[in-house]
C-alpha cells in the first residue's frame, strides 16, 4: 500500500484528505512498466522462435518435395527408356563401360558391381549374353517406363491377357503402378471401415457418457497404443494374427489384406479417437443441458446435439486417419504377404506403393529406371497426401460454414452460432 501523508485540516471542511506518496506511486508505475516491457520482450522472443521453427519445417517439407520431384522428373519428362536392341554388350568392352551402365545391363545394384574386377565383369556380361539370346523376346523392346506401360494394362509375352504388372526384377522390367496404389487404397479404406466406428463410439463415449473414473483410465488407455512403434504391430499381425484368422477364416494365404487391415486399424484408433474426443469435449456443455432440459435423454442429447456440433472435428480426424493408412509402411510390409496381385478379395496379398519403395529401393542401382519409377510413386504420394489435405480443408471449412449459417452471399450478415440449436436438432 501507498505511504499516506496528512496534511493540514482543511479550514473549509474540518477534514484530513490523504495525500499518495508521489515517490512510492512512480516506483509502483515503474516497476510495472518495466515489468510489461519484459514481458512484451519474452512473448517476442517466443513468437519469434515458433516463426523460426515454423518456416525451417515449411522450407525443409520444400526442399524434400524437391529433391523427389528432381529425381523422379527425366521419367516425368520421358526421357528414360528402358528399350534394349539387339545388339548385345561384347564382354571385352564391359571394363569400357561405368557401373552404372553394367547394373541396369545385368540388373544388380550399382553397389555390387563397382567392387567386381574386369574379369569378373566379362564373366557376368557373357553369362547375361548367353541368357538374353537364349530367350529372346519382343517385349524387351518395349520402353515398359512410358506413361501407357506404367498406367495400362499390357498384355506380355507370357499372359494370355492384357494385365496390370508390376514386376521390376523379371527379365523384362514391368513398371505397371496400379496394382501399388489399388493395394494401398484397399488397405487404406479397409482399416479405416474398422477404426472409424470403434474410435467414434469410444470417443462418443469417453467425452459424453462416462463417469470421471472411468474417463481417467479409458482415455489414457486409448492413446497410449499410439505409442506402439508400427513394427511392433506387424510383428503382432505376422506371428499372432495371420495363424489366429486363418484358422478362424479358413483362407490359403496366410498373410493378405484383411490381416494387414486389422494390424492398421490398432494403429489407427487412438489418432482418430484423440481428436474426436477433443472435437466433442469442445462443444459446450449448455447445449447438452438444454437439451436434456427440453425431456431429450442422455443419449439423445449426445447423437443429436453434441455429434453434429462436433462434425467438423470428427471429420478432419478421418481424413487425418485415412492420411495415416495411406502413408503407412511397416505394418503393411510385414503383414500384407507383399504380392502385387489385382484382386479384389480382402484375402489375398498385395503390395503397397509405401512397402515397394522401402523393400526395393536399396536394391535400385542409382538413376536406373527401376531407381526413378520409385522417385515417381513417392511424388505421387507426396501429391495425393498434398491434394487429399486441401480438399479436407476446403471441406471443413463449409462444413463450419454451414453449422454456422453462411450462405454464399450472406456473407454480411451475422452469422450464426457454430453450434446446432438443441430445439432445432431435437426437433
Amino acid at each position: 500500500m501507498p505511504t499516506i501523508l496528512q496534511d493540514p485540516i482543511d479550514s473549509a471542511s474540518g477534514a484530513t484528505p490523504p495525500v499518495v506518496d508521489v515517490s512510492r506511486q512512480l516506483e509502483l508505475e515503474l516497476r510495472t512498466t518495466l515489468y510489461e516491457k519484459g514481458g512484451s520482450w519474452r512473448e517476442t522472443l517466443v513468437e519469434k522462435g515458433i516463426f523460426v521453427v515454423s518456416l525451417t519445417a515449411i522450407f525443409a517439407i520444400l526442399l524434400i518435395f524437391i529433391f523427389v520431384a528432381r529425381e523422379c522428373l527425366p521419367l516425368i519428362l520421358g526421357q528414360v527408356d528402358t528399350a534394349r536392341s539387339a545388339e548385345l554388350i561384347a564382354p571385352e568392352k564391359a571394363v569400357d563401360l561405368s557401373s552404372e551402365q553394367l547394373a541396369v545391363y545385368l540388373s544388380q545394384p550399382v553397389e555390387k558391381i563397382r567392387p567386381l574386377s574386369p574379369d569378373v565383369l566379362k564373366d557376368l556380361v557373357a553369362s547375361r549374353n548367353e541368357e538374353l539370346a537364349a530367350h529372346p523376346n519382343p517385349d524387351s523392346k518395349l520402353n515398359t517406363v512410358s506413361w501407357p506401360m506404367l498406367l495400362l494394362p499390357y498384355r506380355w509375352q507370357e499372359y494370355t491377357k492384357a494385365e496390370f504388372i508390376w514386376q521390376p526384377t523379371s527379365l523384362v522390367e514391368k513398371y505397371n503402378l496400379v496394382p501399388l496404389f489399388f493395394g494401398s487404397v484397399k488397405i487404406a479404406v479397409l482399416s479405416l471401415l474398422m477404426a472409424v466406428p470403434l474410435s467414434l463410439m469410444a470417443a462418443i463415449y469417453v467425452s459424453q457418457l462416462a463417469s470421471g473414473p472411468v474417463r481417467e483410465v479409458v482415455k489414457p488407455v486409448i492413446e497410449l497404443l499410439a505409442g506402439v512403434p508400427s513394427v511392433v504391430l506387424g510383428f503382432l499381425a505376422l506371428i499372432a494374427l495371420a495363424s489366429l484368422f486363418q484358422w478362424l477364416f479358413g483362407y490359403e494365404v496366410r498373410l493378405n489384406t484383411f490381416v494387414a487391415s486389422v494390424a492398421l486399424a490398432l494403429a489407427l484408433i487412438p489418432v482418430i479417437f484423440t481428436i474426436a474426443e477433443d472435437a466433442l469435449s469442445a462443444v459446450p456443455q449448455t447445449h447438452k443441458d438444454a437439451a436434456r432440459a427440453m425431456g431429450a435423454t442422455e443419449w439423445h442429447a449426445t447423437i443429436r446435439v453434441m455429434v453434429p456440433a462436433a462434425f467438423p472435428g470428427i471429420f478432419a480426424a478421418v481424413i487425418l486417419g485415412f492420411g495415416r493408412a495411406i502413408g503407412e509402411t511397416m505394418v503393411v510390409l510385414m503383414a500384407s504377404g507383399n504380392a502385387s496381385i489385382l484382386s479384389p478379395s480382402i484375402f489375398q496379398s498385395c503390395r503397397t506403393a509405401t512397402a515397394a519403395i522401402a523393400a526395393e529401393l536399396a536394391d535400385a542401382p542409382v538413376d536406373s529406371p527401376h531407381y526413378r519409377v520409385l522417385f515417381l510413386i513417392g511424388f505421387i504420394l507426396f501429391v495425393i497426401t498434398f491434394v487429399g489435405n486441401v480438399f479436407a480443408d476446403v471441406i471443413l471449412q463449409r462444413l463450419r460454414a454451414r453449422l454456422e449459417g453462411q450462405r454464399g452471399s450472406h456473407d454480411a450478415e451475422p452469422h450464426a452460432s457454430s453450434e446446432p440449436n438443441p430445439q432445432e436438432a431435437l426437433s
